[in-house]
């Protein structure tokens, strides 16, 4: 008997099988589904996906074969791989001096013919072989043979595929890691500026409070600039850790909520003193989707709605329906509109078109951008429709997927 020789790439072989992380896993339908067809085809009562590592021959899969390895010293697989673009095939190991007196060809399972393929990753390294074995000499024909070769490939897809998924969860980890790092980081950072913003407009409104009569009109004008451009700074900062905190919002697992109750809800956070005329144009309805990112959309539209209007009488009309495929809202107000130059790009983040709105006070142009952020990640789209003194209407759609 000789025992398999060991490949010049030895240790990079080693370290491409590993890669896979797949020695010692559990049996899988896949692979067994292989296994089962290639002793079909080639007439065989046993046939292997087998592994070579460094002390043994491990087998992800089997048919006709109870054992679950055996040592590298005494496999035909160890020979196979010396040659990864060959098919090796012994027609009757007792008559082979290579596996006379072999464990395996003397006793069970009685290897006398063996045909193996090797399992050769796209570095070029043999990784083990799909095989099969019988009792008996045997020799198998053309077509055999390039079946057996197709169903190899397979395994090597199934290796690959197994491989880019874990990598896949790696990178995802990684990414909810590195998220959470910089949702923390976004937090303190924003409670560290904010902090002597909010000392800066307390201390603004006690020398105004106390010192009034000492100041002149121009020191009271800067005394107001200043507490106006710490509270502008600290809405600037409280919009960027809403933006990136969009991401978050988008992993919320989607619900069936009733649509009418949000939009109430809504309202009655924006208008708790009932000084706006709010249209609902749709029926009670049901839907399931994302309600986080969609009370967070509607919330930013309604108040945009409100906060740019010039009319007496604010008027928002919402409006719903819904396709095969998308759930569609609208939502209209009485407002001051939007130049049509500008409206391809309200959706950009810092972007502002308007000076004030109707509190007096300037937008930091990265709620729409979140807007845009959330919709896109719901599989939607949004577009704006204006007419500048009159009204503004924005559209946005949601995808529908099948609730889980």
């Amino acid at each position: 008997m000789k025992t398999p020789e060991i490949p010049l790439n030895e240790n990079f072989r080693l370290k491409a099988l590993k890669e896979y992380s797949i020695l010692d896993t559990l049996p899988e339908k896949e692979y067994d589904d292989i296994t089962q067809l290639a002793s079909q085809i080639c007439g065989t009562s046993i046939s292997t996906i087998s592994l070579i590592d460094e002390r043994r021959q491990w087998f992800k899969s089997k048919i006709g074969l109870e054992v679950d390895e055996t040592i590298k010293e005494v496999s035909f697989c160890g020979h196979a791989i010396m040659e990864p673009d060959k098919i090796f095939t012994v027609k009757d190991s007792r008559l082979d001096k290579r596996f006379q007196n072999n464990p395996l060809v003397v006793g069970e399972p009685h290897v006398i013919f063996y045909t193996g393929v090797p399992l050769v990753s796209p570095e070029g390294f043999a990784l083990g072989t799909l095989c099969v074995i019988d009792d008996q000499p045997k020799e198998l024909n053309q077509k055999q043979l390039m079946a057996l070769k197709a169903l190899s490939n397979q395994v090597v897809s199934l290796f690959e595929l197994r491989k880019s998924k874990m990598m896949l969860e790696r990178l995802t980890n990684d990414l909810e890691n590195r998220n959470k790092e910089l949702e923390k980081f976004a937090r303190v950072a924003a409670h560290d500026i904010k902090s002597p913003l909010n000392n800066i407009s307390s201390l603004t409104e006690i020398l105004l409070h106390q010192y009034s009569a000492e100041l002149d009109d121009d020191g009271k004008m800067m005394m107001q600039m200043l507490d106006t451009s710490s509270q502008t700074l600290r809405e600037l900062v409280d919009g960027i850790l809403e933006h990136s905190k969009s991401d978050f919002i988008l992993t919320e697992n989607r619900r069936i909520f009733n649509l009418n109750k949000l939009v109430q809800q809504c309202i009655e956070l924006l208008d708790n003193r009932k000084e706006y005329l709010f249209i609902i144009d749709f029926d009670e309805s049901l839907i399931a989707v994302n309600k986080v990112a969609l009370q967070q959309i509607l919330l930013n539209l309604m108040s945009n709605a409100i906060k740019y209007n010039d009319k007496a009488q604010v008027q928002i009309k919402i409006d719903f329906a819904e396709d095969t495929n998308f759930y569609k809202f609208k939502i209209q107000d009485n407002g001051l509109g939007i130049d049509e130059k500008y409206q391809s790009k309200i959706f950009d983040i810092f972007e502002v078109v308007s000076n004030e709105d109707r509190f007096g006070k300037k937008g930091t142009g990265i709620g729409l951008s979140t807007v845009k952020k959330l919709v896109e990640g719901l599989g939607g789209t949004i577009v704006v429709n204006s007419v500048v003194g009159e009204s503004t209407t924005i559209e946005f759609s949601i995808a529908k997927q099948d609730f889980l």
